[in-house]
């Protein structure tokens, strides 16, 4: 079969496969407001979908149109946020509603080119919101678009190689359904996370096997290639929840932070794992402790919580000061508002198992 058949071959199959067989439910499928695909898209990246679905029914029912979006307490939002991760994402979504909102009247972009230039969205996000909603022909290139070209095409390449990434985005438009490119686009990511999933791809009834280079040479589970491998680090926080006349030491994280514009307590970072003694004769425990009288009320297990590229593990001690306290650099909000801020998903899971 020459190559120009075999494409051909592969959106028919595709397009019929969707047709016939594709039932995945999700909220936004099918959905046309520039806005809602967009919050979709925003939320979804780096996330999986069974873990964005109510992230993305609350955002809708808590802010309906960007507008509601925009004019919200930034606190309010990133609260809603909470527990999702990629924190610059909502930085961003926060970034771009305000711009959509004040500066285009809330009149999403309608081209690509100018979809692409908001804050937050790359060619990917772009594509997708393009197609799904102005039905304009830009093809998505995502993990799952890799990973089923890479299978059906038998190609080697790196999908992270400037290479690689020219290859695929060039077959991707070549494939592309330019009658109806968001149900295509669709189709094919559907297709990645149902039938042509990482691991254990269901190959015994995927309609497009019997011209798959991958699965005719026995290579499904060595495509798609990277060349590059995640660096990871492991860091060790130590918490102090200091508690004075009803109030706890807390700030919020600065810019170019893995948590920027979430809150924490008091930190104590160690290069590596030590121990509360030894955290209790730190300088920085001393200077902030050494002058009142406390007591310890409680020191918690060990929490881990596990990043793209780092692993974090973290420990509490929650303390009582008698005197009333104040620390440089950190608010002392009444115990009755902690609930209202946003935390790392390491924080909240702590919060979950004490009472003030």
């Amino acid at each position: 079969m020459t190559a120009k058949k075999n494409k051909a071959l592969f959106t028919l199959l595709l397009l019929k496969w969707n047709a016939d067989i594709n039932k995945r439910p999700m909220p936004w499928k099918g959905e046309k407001d520039p806005y809602k695909i967009w919050l979709s898209e925003i939320i979804l990246q780096q996330t999986r979908v069974e873990q964005g679905w109510n992230y993305y029914n609350r955002f809708v029912v808590t802010f309906p149109t960007v507008h509601e979006l925009a004019k919200a307490p930034e606190t309010k939002v990133f609260k809603l946020w909470e527990g999702l991760g990629y924190y610059t994402r909502c930085k961003n979504l926060i970034a771009t509603a305000k711009i959509i909102a004040k500066e285009k009247k809330g009149v999403f972009p309608e081209s690509y080119e100018e979809i692409l230039k908001l804050k937050g969205i790359g060619p990917y996000t772009a594509a997708a919101i393009a197609s799904f909603a102005f039905d304009l022909p830009y093809a998505v290139v995502d993990g799952n678009v890799f990973r089923v070209l890479a299978r059906y095409f038998g190609i080697d390449n790196p999908i992270d190689s400037n290479e690689g990434k020219k290859i695929f985005s060039s077959l991707a438009d070549e494939l592309l359904d330019k009658k109806h490119p968001g149900i295509y686009n669709q189709a094919l990511m559907d297709f990645g996370a149902v039938v042509c999933k990482p691991k254990l791809p269901a190959c015994s009834i995927c309609p497009l096997k019997m011209s798959c280079v991958a699965f005719l040479k026995g290579t499904v589970n060595e495509l798609p290639v990277k060349e590059k491998k995640i660096i990871k680090k492991t860091r060790w926080f130590y918490y102090l929840v200091i508690q004075s006349n009803k109030k706890i030491a807390v700030k919020k994280r600065g810019a170019n932070d893995i948590w920027e514009n979430l809150y924490e307590f008091v930190l104590i970072e160690e290069p590596a794992k030590t121990t509360v003694k030894k955290i209790l004769v730190h300088q920085t425990f001393k200077t902030l402790m050494g002058v009142d009288k406390y007591i310890i009320k409680e020191i918690s297990e060990e929490y881990k919580q596990q990043l793209t590229h780092q692993t974090i593990y973290c420990q509490f001690l929650r303390i009582n000061v008698h005197a009333d306290t104040k620390i440089k650099g950190y608010d002392m909000i009444p115990v009755k508002n902690i609930s209202k801020l946003p935390f790392p998903k390491i924080i909240t899971d702590y919060l979950k198992n004490i009472s003030f």
